[in-house]
């Protein structure tokens, strides 16, 4: 997990340094990259198990939609957080190695990286603390 700051600063004047970012703020970054992870798990889930034989499908698939739901209440709830903190991802992509996240943070722009690795287990995690609520 690695987070860097990039916003290059002109050559003609001198400029601060960008202000160091809280560890809220940054857990808020990584919170919301896993779950969209875990939305997307969660989406793959649901189709898996519509399309099984399962003896009660929609017993499994009203319990995985329970989940999303509760999810996507959390989701909407960060983004009001980062409008409140002057927080805007736009970039997420996927690499070989990793899952890279660029946004804005008060003006200043960062990158927040997560081997993929770290990804799957923070997702299970996740995903077994919203099963067991």
């Amino acid at each position: 997990m690695a987070v860097t700051n990039e916003k290059p600063a002109p050559a003609d004047r001198r400029t601060a340094p960008p202000p160091v970012q809280s560890e809220a703020e940054q857990s808020m970054v990584k919170r919301y990259v896993l779950l969209g992870i875990v939305m997307r798990i969660l989406d793959h889930d649901i189709r898996v198990v519509a399309r099984s034989g399962m003896k009660l499908p929609r017993l499994y698939e009203s319990m995985l939609r329970a989940v999303q739901d509760r999810v996507l209440l959390d989701l909407a709830a960060l983004r009001k957080q980062f409008r409140d903190a002057g927080i805007k991802i736009y970039e997420e992509s996927q690499q070989h190695d990793s899952m890279v996240a660029k946004y804005v943070c008060r003006g200043y722009h960062h990158q927040f990286a997560m081997v993929w690795g770290f990804v799957k287990a923070e997702s299970e995690r996740l995903m077994k603390t919203y099963l067991r609520d």
